[in-house]
């Protein structure tokens, strides 16, 4: 973000957010790319994102790290936190300090065990209907400005648009066919983490770095390559490859070698 202006990377987001709502938009995709740009965008260390499902109870869908997976994980658990806070009221809920705050000491622990000491909430809604939360974790504290509110709750306004785009004409059957394959989608994924950190002796936050990079490379979901994986389509080696490649054009060091 240091060489790139805030406003050139909020365009960014909102136009990457956009481009992602195609007529058989990846569920997974969208919501991954909007925790990703607003963590970036709002300068904090990772993010994670729940959604409703059809009996009323929230599900993680995606995360940037297993750290922020594991404090989400922790207020479902224990029905308590921000995250829960912010779906029930429908507002914004940011907690500068953790530290120093009394309140959820279940998710107080487990954020500062975790290396976090602010955390964000912004409610996923549309007139009135809250379908979920985005969730924004930073490991310093700090107060989340009226202005960065704003951002992320507009991002957040377009996803939610997305999900529920095709609600008018297929009423409630429409998020849940969503969130049932984000679901699926989210099984996958974590399976071809622990197949591609287990044979390349790399951590599982690198396993999806690795996952990601390869499906922005060949242009393709996270989930077709999660596919790929579990059923040796697509080899760990060939992710291991084009990391390599990506990192020998980025220094340029071999500017005539093919991708992947």
């Amino acid at each position: 973000m240091k060489n790139t202006s805030r406003e050139t990377l909020i365009t960014r987001a909102f136009v990457s957010v956009a481009d992602t709502l195609t007529t058989d938009f990846d569920v997974v995709d969208l919501l991954h790319n909007l925790v990703e740009q607003c963590t970036e965008i709002l300068e904090t260390d990772a993010g994670g994102l729940m959604l409703v499902d059809e009996g009323g109870q929230l599900q993680l869908m995606t995360s940037t790290s297993e750290a922020a997976d594991f404090v989400e994980v922790m207020q479902l658990t224990a029905d308590s936190g921000p995250c829960i806070e912010c779906f029930t009221t429908g507002h914004v809920v940011s907690v500068a300090d953790i530290a120093d705050s009394d309140r959820w000491p279940a998710f107080r622990k487990a954020a500062l065990d975790s290396g976090f000491r602010s955390a964000h909430a912004v409610p996923l809604k549309l007139r009135g209907q809250v379908i979920g939360t985005m969730n924004l974790f930073a490991a310093r504290a700090g107060a989340l400005t009226r202005r960065d509110a704003a951002v992320a709750q507009a991002l957040a306004d377009v996803a939610t648009i997305g999900i529920l785009q095709e609600r008018i004409s297929r009423e409630s059957t429409i998020l849940a066919d969503q969130l049932h394959r984000a679901l699926d989608s989210r099984i996958l994924v974590e399976q071809a983490k622990g197949m591609i950190a287990h044979t390349l002796t790399v951590p599982i936050d690198d396993a999806f770095h690795l996952i990601r990079l390869y499906a922005r490379s060949n242009n393709l979901t996270i989930r077709a390559v999660a596919e790929g994986i579990s059923n040796r389509a697509i080899s760990p080696d060939a992710l291991a490859v084009s990391e390599l490649a990506r990192g020998r054009r980025a220094t340029g060091t071999d500017a005539t070698a093919p991708e992947g």
